[in-house]
């Protein structure tokens, strides 16, 4: 476990489902489906041990949480947020980082992140740390 300004980071598991799903409910702009059932996000965890992260602070308190998975050739991050009483201590920085060391372990050439237009201060953190939003592709979806 990493610690710094009192918030240990440990791989996420499943028992902490209930706090991440608390969690990710209260951040503005971040929108859940039915992708993000218990059962879903224990496939997603068993699928990619380790890769997935949570924060907690000395309290034992949730206070980041993101889920990464990868496919052998290419990643992704969902869901990255950060408790509004933890933003401003490097704890969303420290969260990619994590993902991103297991990610360059694994030897995975790139990863992607999914924010929604209107997620004013996600998408600000994510340009703000490095990533970039391509104009020459765009992602399009179909519900199963």
């Amino acid at each position: 476990m990493n610690t710094e300004s009192n918030i240990e980071l440990r791989a996420f598991v499943i028992a902490d489902y209930e706090a991440a799903f608390a969690l990710w409910s209260s951040i503005d702009g971040l929108y859940l489906s039915e992708s993000d059932t218990k059962e879903a996000v224990a496939a997603f965890l068993d699928r990619n041990p380790g890769f997935s992260v949570v924060a907690v602070d000395g309290n034992g308190d949730m206070v980041g949480a993101v889920l990464c998975g990868h496919n052998g050739r290419a990643a992704s991050l969902y869901h990255l947020a950060v408790a509004e009483s933890a933003r401003g201590k490097g704890v969303g920085q420290r969260l990619v980082q994590f993902c991103v060391a297991r990610l360059t372990a694994a030897n995975v050439a790139r990863c992607s992140v999914f924010v929604y237009t209107d997620n004013e201060v996600g998408n600000r953190f994510w340009l703000n740390n490095g990533w970039y939003d391509p104009d020459t592709w765009k992602v399009l979806q179909r519900r199963l």
